[in-house]
């Protein structure tokens, strides 16, 4: 398979995971908004920081499979390094924001249907479409696609912890499970965030 078809394998991943966002994003934060949990707010955020992930990702696979020139298309590599790291460092912070507030306020996990749906179909398709970002950036060798193969994974684990804290909580009265594994997800997606920058920044050096 030539480069050009994987190109274009990495750009139709990339709309699929970006439409599936913008689905995400509007069911998972009106959810949110009617059942008052805070955490599946967050999880809607999170939902609309990766369709800018995304859409950067699109518009930097566009540039080589328009064959456009090698020295725009590792400026729009850098670029697009760059903004995914600063995707990953805001989800971070939106994570330890909303579990710091749950931890002090004894705030459950409070859910809806509607809510509990999408982050079971989230919980199924982020790592299905973390696996063919990374496998694909691998073959086209572009850091910025593996990098936000990471977001879709950060995606996958918050749906978890959406769903997690609702059983534990209706189970076993945990109020508290979903804030810390949350926390403890910090460092593994701030990590991959720095990482992302600093290679966004050594491609300008």
């Amino acid at each position: 398979m030539n480069n050009t078809s994987n190109i274009k394998r990495s750009l139709q991943i990339e709309y699929l995971s970006t439409i599936w966002m913008a689905f995400e994003f509007v069911v998972g934060f009106t959810s949110g908004i009617k059942a008052g949990s805070i955490l599946l707010i967050a999880f809607g955020l999170d939902s609309f920081l990766e369709i800018i992930s995304g859409s950067t990702l699109i518009w930097r696979l566009k540039k080589e499979f328009n064959h456009a020139p090698e020295k725009e298309i590792a400026q729009a590599e850098k670029k697009s390094s760059f903004i995914v790291g600063i995707i990953l460092l805001l989800l971070s912070v939106y994570v330890i924001a909303v579990s710091v507030f749950n931890l002090a306020t004894h705030q459950s996990a409070e859910s809806s249907l509607s809510g509990i749906l999408i982050a079971i179909a989230s919980v199924i398709l982020m790592p299905i479409f973390t696996f063919k970002k990374r496998s694909l950036g691998k073959i086209i060798k572009s850091d910025a696609l593996i990098e936000d193969g990471m977001c879709n994974i950060t995606c996958a684990y918050m749906a978890g912890t959406v769903l997690l804290g609702a059983i534990l909580t209706a189970l076993f009265n945990l109020w508290w499970v979903d804030s810390i594994a949350a926390l403890i997800l910090v460092y593994f997606i701030a990590s991959e965030g720095i990482e992302s920058l600093q290679n966004g920044l050594k491609k300008a050096e």
